[in-house]
């Protein structure tokens, strides 16, 4: 075989590997169907936990909106955590019906600021919710998170989906976003695996939580962290697609490669961690929860899967042709090519498929190169700093973002 063939080969398997995982998983996310709820029986007490990094002109409307939940008034406590907010935003949130935890830290993280406000709170509680400081829950979030605990689980991640689709950006973000429910929550649960967790808009055992946030290490990512560490221990993580949380999309992509960069650091600092540790729980255990887990975490983000396939493809099938190569390597590309657009499409829900969402797409290759160049400074990218996923300010948006 030809140096020229080796190459085309060697990326030919890559490309063709991360393509097929992506498809087997949107592929089986069409099957999904939402279990029907069983009757609630105990109405549990639900603590709602929103740490906050300097969310001011946010967090109050959050705050009130989280309070009308269709669920007993008395069930349900809302937490801010509030982490460097201006003093008015503050007395705001005291005149409300709210627990407010004040906290401050040298380097603040969000799992620092939901083990301080989980240590602050004296009531008892059955459930803790975790949301970001953007986030808006639908009216009868609580009642279905309440009800899918009366199976026994010990984790559930809802449906979390766009707020706003008011510019390309946000439409992007908003198709990635169902893009991920659709492979790592939907495909997962039909083939018997758990959802993936977000890092808001999720639900545990509240005394299994608390003990659990108290091993956590992680500057950011801490999902990824707890995520490991109940798939390697057995738990089943499940997924409700009707309890909805609405989530601020991005508005511009200045902020995008930080925040990338963190995410992707997170990402390779786990598969590096875990991989082996996932191998051998795999063969001695037969533990595929744990071993799917830290393989998605060495799959290249979509944007970049689709980039790739499409621009090696395109120049690997032109040089074939003008050298004549064997028709057999251009068909594989067209194969792995067919297959990464059908991962998308059947991931992408019905209501994108619009004139918005065809001119929003002019802005992908901005975000190609845009995470091309974040993956060339990820090094140190997670070492300090607040991730939050929401906002700073409106108009300056810190949400991750387009096509993870």
């Amino acid at each position: 075989m030809s140096t020229y063939n080796f190459i085309q080969v060697l990326i030919l398997a890559l490309l063709g590997l991360a393509t097929l995982y992506i498809l087997i998983f949107s592929f089986a996310g069409l099957f999904y169907r939402q279990c029907p709820y069983k009757n609630p029986g105990v109405l549990r007490k639900i603590a709602v936990l929103i740490p906050g990094y300097r969310e001011d002109e946010v967090i109050v409307e959050v705050a009130k909106s989280a309070l009308q939940q269709a669920y007993p008034n008395d069930l349900f406590d809302v937490v801010i955590i509030a982490d460097s907010f201006q003093k008015k935003t503050l007395d705001s949130l005291k005149a409300l019906p709210i627990k407010l935890v004040e906290v401050s830290f040298d380097k603040s993280t969000k799992s620092k600021a939901l083990n301080k406000g989980m240590a602050a709170l004296t009531s008892t509680y059955d459930i803790a919710v975790v949301l970001d400081a953007d986030n808006l829950m639908d009216a009868d979030f609580l009642s279905k998170v309440n009800a899918v605990f009366e199976t026994g689980c010990i984790a559930v991640q809802g449906h979390r989906t766009a707020k706003n689709t008011n510019n390309s950006w946000a439409i992007l973000d908003a198709i990635s976003e169902e893009i991920n429910n659709n492979i790592f929550r939907k495909g997962h649960r039909v083939l018997g695996l758990s959802s993936a967790i977000i890092g808001s808009g999720m639900a545990f055992k509240y005394d299994y939580f608390k003990s659990l946030m108290l091993t956590v290490t992680a500057v950011g990512g801490f999902d990824k962290e707890i995520e490991l560490k109940m798939l390697k221990a057995g738990h089943k993580i499940m997924y409700l697609d009707d309890a909805l949380v609405f989530d601020e999309k991005i508005q511009k992509a200045d902020v995008f490669g930080n925040q990338r960069r963190r995410w992707l650091s997170a990402q390779l600092h786990y598969f590096r961690k875990d991989f082996l540790n996932a191998l051998k729980n795999l063969l001695l255990e037969g533990n595929i929860d744990y071993f799917d887990k830290a393989v998605q975490f060495i799959q290249p983000p979509r944007i970049l899967l689709l980039g790739a396939v499409i621009i090696f493809g395109t120049s690997f099938v032109a040089v074939n042709f003008l050298i004549g190569n064997g028709f057999i390597f251009s068909a594989g590309w067209m194969i792995i090519g067919t297959a990464c657009i059908l991962s998308f499409l059947f991931s992408i829900p019905k209501a994108f498929y619009n004139s918005n969402t065809l001119h929003a797409l002019m802005s992908l290759p901005k975000g190609m190169l845009m995470m091309l160049l974040s993956l060339l400074k990820i090094k140190g990218a997670n070492k300090n700093s607040f991730i939050p996923n929401i906002l700073q300010a409106q108009g300056n948006a810190s949400a991750i973002l387009i096509l993870q």
